[in-house]
């Protein structure tokens, strides 16, 4: 499977005709490295050659994690999430990036500065200015601390002011999928509901972390 088509497949749950989520431990498919069968609930490995994102079960995911083998070429996707207390960035900031929403995650593949946001239709990307993120990097340089290939910086803006958290790739899918199922009509009806659940579990998990 191919590694935005890994990823794409944990926000794509939802697509029409798709059966609804499986209750946690059930037994859906396999560890790509040993075979061995994996519930819903499992960590992923990043192929950072190929940009693939393997599904594998928890022993083989401990073998590559936190710095991978292979010679580097795997890399565990991490379970630490971190907030960030008091985040800088300003109205001006944000409309710098071009991004049309106030909800969006970063991540750095093959040297590059990627930008996503979660929409009705899936994970949107969006053309990155390189030097508004430089501005925003430097007010808070936490967010440059990023691990390429398995780590994000995710930003939004809720409540009149901005949270920042740095956490796992593979989470931002997951809350792409979230978005992506549960938006309805023009302004989304309950998803903003969800939205606010999804980041409330998050807060729970995240372990603060200064902005500098």
């Amino acid at each position: 499977m191919s590694g935005l088509a890994a990823l794409r497949r944990i926000a794509a749950g939802e697509a029409a005709g798709a059966p609804p989520p499986a209750e946690p431990g059930t037994l859906l498919e396999c560890c790509e490295f040993c075979g061995a069968q994996i519930a819903d609930q499992h960590g992923h490995v990043a192929d950072v050659v190929d940009h693939r994102l393997l599904c594998v079960c928890r022993p083989c995911y401990l073998l590559f994690a936190p710095r991978g083998a292979g010679g580097g070429r795997y890399r565990g996707v991490g379970e630490e999430v971190r907030r960030v207390v008091d985040p800088q960035l300003s109205e001006g900031d944000w409309a710098a990036l071009g991004i049309p929403v106030e909800l969006a995650f970063f991540f750095r593949q093959d040297g590059r500065l990627l930008a996503f946001y979660p929409s009705p239709g899936g994970a949107t990307e969006s053309e990155l200015d390189l030097s508004a993120w430089t501005a925003i990097a430097s007010a808070n340089p936490v967010l440059e601390a990023l691990q390429p290939d398995v780590e994000a910086a995710l930003l939004r803006r809720h409540g009149g002011r901005w949270h920042a958290y740095l956490v796992p790739v593979d989470l931002c899918y997951e809350l792409v999928g979230a978005v992506r199922r549960h938006w309805d009509g023009l302004g989304g009806g309950e998803v903003w509901d969800v939205i606010d659940a999804w980041f409330g579990a998050l807060d729970v998990r995240a372990e603060e972390v200064a902005r500098r």
